[in-house]
């Protein structure tokens, strides 16, 4: 079997049908990912850990377990905690650090047998959107190895969209499954906040992260989300729900679907927000060719407004920082990460070590953070914001009357070239204009391939996601809806030139 680009579903089946063991698939990817080293996605890998479980899994099999995800290789982007494997979140300020224990998803996961094969670069504790804030260096886009693959899950969605695994852990704060996963053309949900426990998952903005697989299938990411979902008493903003088995409702028939048109009686709204004149034209132009598949598929087009999306870029930047304030102030040098080696009195040992041990964007938003949590500038700024967050999810309800899905692209632009936006990271902020909204609202959402822009002298084709966003724990909908369209395309399908070390060190792929 080459497994290269198959997914979590085709690997499930021919374990099944014993075509393939698990060590087979756990070495296969563990080849791959040493061959695509210069991709920049892997950070870690332990061999004989991952063997061990791919033999265990086998044994499994053997005695006549038949779970879905049984023997299936996954990758942990960097974020997660895990005993196994050191768990840097991509910092220097954790260099090294093994912890005592498994995040929950990631135990859930290794409980119904999936094969821990690596953990995966991201941007410095999940801030950023392009995955060059990491300081082990930048992941590539597999596309175009000279642009970013998107962040912070970039190494998840680089490693998915390269063929190294066939699935990869996320989080999602303010966009990072939805945007990597649109620029390297695969799929990946964020589901409704409090779906995944954020036991274990170093926290950037707790009332924001989530949890959330990235695959190259709809089908593929219900799998691994009817796994990773479900309550978690040691998480207290997990939801008290029953479990879910979202493979299931993304294959039920939704009311009103019929016949030939799995998505007839399907209401999808389109914010007049989500088009505005700066959208890039290619990308306006193939987000509408993938809704106008929808509609053949059933779907029905109807305009909406959500009024305040544009205050989502202000409202995040104020309310993520004043929580990565507060969430990295454990990280002192004392109690938690790097200490410096300059010593001194016990306020030099602070500053030293943090300034040492923290990257810049880090830093950048440490400052914002506090600065709006201070004396006097509280309610001006982080109250306001807590305020607005409430009215942008108001709107969102609002347009919830009138349809079951809501529609858009993902991110205003293509994947962007490494670098070119190093000096001004208000660029990169705003690329973010279009999966804020339904983070700050606490939504169900998604990155399913829509297509691709075409290609300028000289260069590659790269992907673009389409954004489908579902009321509260609609994710089967959601799912549905995406699967839908995968059954009727094949840009899911689609994988990019097989990078070569020296394409990945130098250029494009």
């Amino acid at each position: 079997m080459n497994a290269d680009f198959t997914g979590v579903a085709d690997q499930a089946r021919a374990l099944a049908a014993g075509t393939v063991s698990a060590r087979e698939l756990a070495q296969a990817a563990l080849a791959r990912m040493e061959a695509q080293r210069p991709l920049g996605a892997v950070l870690a890998t332990r061999a004989e850990f991952t063997l061990a479980r791919a033999d265990a899994a086998d044994a499994r099999r053997r005695a006549g377990e038949t779970a879905a995800l049984l023997g299936v290789p996954v990758a942990h982007k960097d974020i997660f905690v895990t005993r196994n494997l050191p768990t840097t979140a991509g910092s220097r300020m954790l260099d090294g650090y093994l912890s005592p224990f498994d995040a929950t998803v990631v135990e859930r996961l290794d409980s119904a047998g999936m094969v821990t094969v690596a953990k995966l670069n991201c941007d410095e504790f999940a801030m950023g959107s392009g995955n060059e804030n990491s300081a082990y260096g930048p992941v590539r886009n597999p596309w175009d190895a000279a642009r970013v693959p998107g962040g912070s899950s970039g190494g998840s969605a680089a490693a998915v969209a390269a063929g190294l695994v066939a699935a990869a852990t996320g989080t999602d704060t303010g966009g990072s499954i939805r945007q990597p996963a649109s620029f390297c053309g695969i799929t990946g949900i964020k589901p409704t906040y409090g779906v995944c426990s954020r036991y274990g998952m170093i926290a950037f903005a707790s009332s924001l992260d989530q949890a959330g697989p990235l695959a190259r299938s709809a089908e593929d990411c219900a799998l691994l989300l009817s796994v990773m979902g479900g309550f978690d008493p040691r998480d207290a903003t997990s939801a008290q729900r029953p479990d879910q088995d979202y493979h299931a409702a993304m294959l039920t028939p939704r009311e009103g679907a019929s016949g030939a048109r799995p998505l007839q009686g399907l209401r999808i709204g389109l914010p007049r927000e989500f088009f505005p004149t700066a959208l890039s034209a290619v990308v306006a132009d193939t987000v509408r060719s993938a809704l106008r598949e929808l509609e053949r598929l059933g779907a029905t087009l109807v305009d909406v407004s959500l009024p305040r999306a544009e205050l989502s870029i202000p409202v995040y930047y104020l309310i993520a920082p004043a929580e990565a304030s507060s969430n990295l102030s454990r990280f002192d040098g004392v109690k938690f990460g790097h200490r410096t080696a300059e010593g001194g009195d016990l306020m030099s040992l602070y500053k030293k070590s943090r300034a040492e041990g923290f990257g810049e964007e880090v830093k950048r938003r440490i400052m914002i953070g506090t600065y709006v949590l201070s004396h006097g500038y509280y309610d001006a700024y982080y109250l306001q914001a807590q305020k607005l967050r409430r009215m942008i999810a108001d709107d969102f309800r609002a347009c919830f009357s009138s349809c079951d899905l809501i529609a858009g692209p993902v991110a205003p632009t293509v994947a962007w070239a490494l670098g070119e936006q190093g000096d001004d990271p208000v660029a990169a902020y705003l690329a973010d204009i279009f999966t804020l909204p339904a983070s700050l609202a606490g939504l169900p959402g998604m990155s399913v391939p829509a297509g691709f822009a075409p290609a300028t002298a000289g260069g590659t084709p790269m992907p673009v996601g389409l954004q489908l966003i579902g009321n509260y724990f609609d994710e089967g909908r959601l799912l549905h809806a995406a699967h839908a369209l995968q059954r009727a395309t094949d840009w899911h399908l689609r994988h990019p030139p097989q990078t070569t070390p020296d394409a990945a060190a130098g250029g494009r792929a």
